[in-house]
């Protein structure tokens, strides 16, 4: 049994509710209520601090959005040469989807988020500017630098997103090795990435 909420920050011990919720449950298990008694406070604490629960997801994707860009612009930032700076945020990419595939499932569900909040809005800019920053940068010098870096980006955002879902859903366990799955998945994504 949970204890009341008496106090702190309760905002924050809500959308920390919250991402245990969409871990444990997925998104589907997310409410209002459950999240008020997750932390024991009252059934309407959650609607004070986010409205319902599209701002609710919202807050927390804009969180989930903030991490995702902080991993792939350290795994850039390791590397020197641009191409090697891609590469690591793609793979940062996948790997950020096997630590948080509830956060990372919620991130991509737009029917469920409200864009026009200021903090999704501008973790999701975030992370959308550290991937075509970074294939900006293995163009330079082309002609029509910005027709390159929007092909390269789509390509290199469909690969790496589609494989990190289909990862989430075991569809690719007939190719790895079932011994080590996980380390397998990521050293084909290697293979992908530098083919």
């Amino acid at each position: 049994m949970t204890k009341p909420y008496h106090h702190g920050d309760l905002r924050t011990a809500l959308l920390t509710a919250a991402e245990e919720i969409v871990n444990r449950d997925g998104v589907a298990g997310l409410t209002l209520r459950g999240v008020a008694r997750e932390v024991g406070a009252s059934h309407a604490a959650p609607k004070n601090h986010f409205d319902d629960l599209t701002g609710l997801l919202s807050e927390l994707a804009a969180i989930g959005f903030t991490r995702f860009a902080d991993r792939m612009q350290a795994a850039a930032a390791a590397q020197t040469a641009p191409a090697d700076k891609l590469n690591a945020i793609g793979r940062a990419y996948v790997e950020f989807a096997l630590a948080e595939p509830g956060l990372f499932q919620l991130m991509f569900r737009g029917e469920r988020l409200d864009k026009s909040r200021p903090a999704l809005n501008a973790a999701m800019e975030r992370a959308f500017g550290t991937l075509t920053g970074s294939v900006a940068a293995t163009h330079e010098g082309d002609p029509d630098v910005a027709r390159a870096t929007r092909a390269h980006a789509a390509r290199a955002w469909s690969m790496v997103h589609g494989y990190a879902i289909l990862l989430l859903d075991d569809r690719l366990n007939p190719l790895l090795d079932a011994g080590a799955p996980r380390d397998d998945a990521l050293a084909l994504l290697d293979d992908m990435l530098k083919g």
